[in-house]
């Protein structure tokens, strides 16, 4: 009996080519395992089915993991307002431990031996599936077609073709798009020069500002312990919130990313995104902690949100230090829960308003009205004790020494 491999299968031309190209060389039986993280269009998950078996699957999965990827991860990274070099709020990265898990279980139940991505040899994509697989489970191989097949993308087409693989796909390839519900990333053809300006062409998330409402809008972010919970007041669940207010605040023509960033392999790579329902998120919930955190425990959630962002990157979201610092950022959450109103205008989103139950915003002592209840009396003592060590340097040995 053949072994049993389980490929992350996207449907696409290099993931579909794989299935039988597996076959063919390394002689294995391939179970596509189709993970929807926010991806799918209604309808697609036939179309994946269909082109799966075409290919040569012995089965296909197509498992609906949005809720699960909502809850435990997208959540985790959003109370640790998770940015990749300040700006990239992990959109693939994110998405790829969750996907691992399953393609695991499914490893299990298949009794595979091993499980199969379609990355590249350059990306980081691959570090992140191999990395959470052998954490996850050790006893599994992970097998990397694409890595050392050597097939050029007009290869992959005339394989296709050969095989009766039903693959919508032309030799012109002009972007790499990966999507989930956090947002997009777009990368190759024009975007390879980091002068050229991206072209409006691979945005489907944002519109031009230019074509943005002409009126502002308001939004009101509720929380709940860190987690959204509600727009404008209404109650809705993960999923569906994140993509209203993706769809919100696209329309605006806001949450767009250009930037060169840092891979994990080493190499600089210029990338965009498209991620209105992320940053809008990460902006209302920062912007909550700014009154409900301490001032000490917020600085240092600060430092550590960088580690946490990079470790989400590097692939090391199943590590122990993830989780411990998981644990962290969860307990400074426990009075993150208020109201955040964002003001939309055509390509700007900014939080100008926050209330909260348990706010350490104290009016009396921030006011310069009648009403201020500020020691003013305590502060003189408070400076010069506070300045003593430099105004003793000062004297002793910088400019105000004899």
């Amino acid at each position: 009996m053949s072994k049993r491999v389980v490929l992350a299968y996207s449907g696409g031309l290099d993931t579909s080519v794989a299935v039988r190209w597996m076959r063919e060389e390394w002689g294995v039986e391939v179970v596509a395992c189709a993970v929807d993280v926010g991806q799918l269009v209604a309808g697609e998950e036939e179309i994946i089915r269909e082109r799966a078996l075409a290919a040569g699957a012995v089965e296909i999965e197509v498992i609906d993991a949005r809720e699960h990827f909502a809850r435990d991860f997208l959540v985790q990274a959003l109370r640790a307002n998770a940015m990749y070099e300040g700006k990239y709020p992990l959109v693939s990265a994110l998405s790829r431990p969750v996907i691992v898990e399953h393609l695991v279980a499914s490893a299990r139940r298949h009794g595979a031996h091993a499980v199969a991505h379609g990355c590249t040899g350059k990306g980081n994509d691959q570090v992140r599936f191999e990395v959470s697989t052998r954490v996850l489970a050790p006893d599994l191989d992970v097998m990397a077609p694409v890595r050392v097949w050597g097939l050029t993308r007009a290869d992959c087409i005339e394989l296709a073709g050969k095989w009766d693989i039903p693959i919508s796909a032309s030799k012109e390839k002009l972007y790499s798009i990966d999507e989930n519900m956090w947002g997009r990333a777009i990368e190759c053809g024009i975007l390879e020069n980091p002068w050229s300006q991206a072209p409006a062409d691979p945005f489907t998330l944002t519109r031009d500002p230019k074509d943005a409402p002409a009126e502002p809008r308001d939004l009101v972010v509720g929380f709940e312990h860190g987690v959204p919970v509600s727009l404008d007041g209404e109650k809705l669940g993960l999923v569906e919130l994140i993509a209203s207010i993706g769809e919100t605040v696209g329309s605006y023509g806001w949450g767009r990313i250009d930037m060169v960033e840092n891979r994990r392999v080493g190499i600089k790579s210029r990338e965009v995104y498209e991620c209105p329902a992320s940053l809008a998120l990460i902006l209302a919930h920062s912007d909550l902690e700014g009154i409900t955190l301490e001032r000490d425990l917020a600085r240092e959630k600060q430092r550590l949100e960088i580690r946490v962002a990079e470790l989400i990157y590097d692939g090391l979201w199943h590590a122990p230090l993830m989780g411990a610092l998981d644990a962290f950022m969860a307990t400074t959450q426990a009075h993150v829960t208020g109201e955040v109103k964002l003001r939309l205008a055509s390509g700007r989103c900014d939080a100008v308003g926050r209330r909260a139950p348990a706010s350490l915003y104290d009016h009396d002592l921030a006011t310069y009205d009648a009403d201020d209840s500020f020691r003013h009396q305590d502060s003189e003592g408070f400076v010069r004790l506070w300045g003593l060590s430099a105004e003793t340097w000062s004297r002793r040995q910088g400019p105000g020494a004899s």
